[in-house]
């Protein structure tokens, strides 16, 4: 195959990106030649490449500075260093990025075969008379007309009680005032064509009760406050308003973002940009920027100048680049704070409302998680305006897809048990994630593991580097490891979908931490077990854990149920809610509050 010597879009080593001259980022239509790869791609998706530009008017420039050729072959490529962007194809450095789909690749032979699997992906009707001109149509409807919600027919046509049965039986409670009625299928939204097929490509086949509540939701541009079990669909139910808001867009300038996605974690942002980047491929100059702390910060800088229309970062890069002033935030029309229990505590509250400061007044608020306890709402009632409160099934209670297992094991014999546990052919399915609660407990309960039972095991935890987490994460969706050792890093967001045993080592610090941690090993509607070890060092949580596990029917350790410290916390609650009845007063207990009043008064 013939294959000019030309150049696409080389990424800008730090030492040049202080150049008068920067590099063009994509081919224009002057300097580009379509190179079709044979039997690969149909013509529409020729390869774009941009000829070398002329050194002429760079004469005081060293030769070696000169760009080379980009490569044609990956043999030719080197392997990637921590933190180097990785060929989407082979795994190499990803020295370019494809013009088509935006992602990484390492030379021209890595971007053909790219662009025919995604060609093939989509099946032999993509490129049909048929689907072009439908294709077409939604283009043009989302440039010239802009996209618009409208409840579809079908939806408009079932009577109220029709609609209560449905979130009756999918259990969604929505409260607000003029909350649209939620969607059965995706179909019912009217998506552009290329995002309706990558929603059939990712999987998404019908929505999930949260999708179908909060995306019509969020199409109309409300404001809302979602909670719904772990692994429910939620980074999905945000993403598709966010996209739509982003191809609203006309025109987007440099380091002026449309849509800002705040997550708490690294390893959680990188996965929301993996989803965000499956749904908008092949939708017009959609692009998205991960800006994250433990990676190299200039490529995130380059990459904020190519017309980023969707960041996803956590608080404390993205106010690193904000003091730089390298991005703008004043063109934000939707905000998303994943995790929102978390994002709103102390610690990153102040970062988050920061960041919020400079976000113009009139956008969305998009807030989700899996537990929103009463102080967090209260704050999370007073960013939003007017807000849509949606809950799938019970507020902040645990996935009804896990088993929850309780044991009652001293500290002394807690690796013994899990010892036991990973022997058991009916509870050991790997690969297993053990929850602890500090680093240092990580590394050496990883050690015992590989040691004592000869499986392959890996730590995880917040002093390991970027890269190292993010191979860890990668390792364990695709089953190398047979035990990951981790603290509380792993416990929120992440779809850990081969994950079916969560073993809580050490007893979480509060009960929220708890939901999120056992979520692991029910993620997408998959089942799957939770085994938590308690003893007396939980005390303060006994009662807590008795009300979460003993409605499912599992059983409770007879030290728990037995525990004086149980039985403290059970009186205290019953006094507690008996004076709170005492507070209502009517005409027929009038006369016994009095009554208790002079009791109490004659006692002191």
């Amino acid at each position: 195959m013939f294959m000019p010597r030309s150049l696409k879009l080389k990424r800008a080593p730090e030492s040049h990106q202080q150049q008068q001259n920067p590099k063009r980022s994509k081919a224009t239509p002057e300097d580009a030649v379509s190179t079709p790869p044979s039997d690969t791609c149909p013509p529409d998706e020729a390869v774009n490449i941009e000829k070398e530009e002329e050194p002429s008017h760079i004469e005081t420039e060293e030769p070696e500075e000169e760009e080379e050729p980009v490569k044609s072959f990956k043999k030719n490529q080197r392997w990637p260093e921590p933190g180097e962007p990785v060929c989407v194809m082979c795994g190499r450095y990803g020295e370019y990025i494809c013009d088509k789909t935006d992602n990484d690749v390492c030379s021209l032979e890595c971007k053909a075969s790219h662009l025919a699997k995604t060609c093939l992906d989509f099946g032999e009707k993509v490129f049909s008379k048929d689907l072009q001109e439908g294709s077409d149509s939604s283009s043009a409807a989302d440039t010239e007309k802009g996209y618009s919600y409208k409840e579809d027919v079908f939806i408009s046509e079932l009577t109220e009680e029709q609609v209560e049965r449905v979130k009756t039986e999918l259990a969604i409670v929505a409260t607000g005032s003029g909350v649209s009625r939620p969607i059965i299928e995706f179909e019912h939204c009217n998506f552009p064509t290329a995002l309706r097929l990558n929603l059939k490509k990712a999987g998404y086949e019908a929505p999930t009760p949260i999708q179908m509540q909060m995306v019509p939701v969020g199409l109309t541009g409300r404001d809302v406050i979602a909670t719904a079990d772990t692994g429910s669909g939620k980074t999905v139910a945000f993403l598709l308003p966010v996209v739509m808001h982003a191809l609203q867009s006309q025109t987007a300038s440099p380091s002026c973002p449309t849509c800002l996605i705040l997550t708490p974690t690294r390893e959680l942002a990188i996965q929301i940009e993996k989803q965000a980047k499956e749904l908008v491929m092949g939708l017009p100059n959609m692009r998205t920027a991960l800006l994250v702390g433990g990676m190299p910060l200039p490529p995130q800088l380059h990459r904020l100048k190519q017309k980023i229309k969707i960041v996803i970062a956590t608080p404390g890069r993205i106010l690193e680049i904000l003091k730089q002033k390298s991005v703008r935030l004043d063109n934000v029309r939707a905000v998303v704070v994943d995790e929102a229990d978390t994002m709103l505590k102390m610690g990153f509250q102040q970062q988050v409302l920061e960041i919020l400061e400079q976000v113009p007044e009139e956008h969305q608020t998009l807030l989700t998680s899996a537990t929103i306890p009463t102080g967090t709402e209260q704050l999370a009632a007073r960013l939003t305006r007017d807000p849509v409160s949606i809950t799938i099934g019970q507020k902040n209670q645990p996935c009804a897809n896990v088993r929850q297992i309780v044991l009652w094991v001293e500290e002394p014999s807690k690796k013994k048990k899990l010892f036991e546990i990973l022997n058991d052919r009916k509870l050991y399915q790997p690969p297993v994630v053990v929850f602890v609660d500090c680093k240092l407990g990580a590394d050496l309960l990883c050690e015992a593991v590989q040691k004592v039972m000869g499986l392959n095991t890996v730590a995880i935890h917040s002093d390991k580097k970027q890269w190292e987490r993010n191979k860890i994460v990668k390792g364990l969706l695709e089953g190398q490891y047979e035990v990951v050792v981790s603290t509380g890093i792993l416990g929120r967001g992440l779809d850990l979908v081969n994950v079916k045993l969560v073993v809580n080592f050490d007893m979480p610090a509060n009960m929220d931490e708890y939901v999120h941690q056992i979520g692991r090993a029910g993620r997408l509607g998959h089942r799957g077990t939770a085994i938590t070890f308690m003893n007396n060092n939980s005390k303060r949580l006994f009662l807590d854990i008795v009300n979460r596990v003993k409605p499912t029917g599992s059983l409770l350790p007879p030290q728990l149920l037995n525990s004086p410290h149980l039985h403290e916390q059970q009186r205290r609650a019953k006094q507690k809610s008996g004076h709170r009845e005492d507070i209502i007063v009517s005409k027929s207990n009038l006369i016994d509050i009095i009554r208790k009043h002079d009791k109490r008064s004659a006692k002191k």
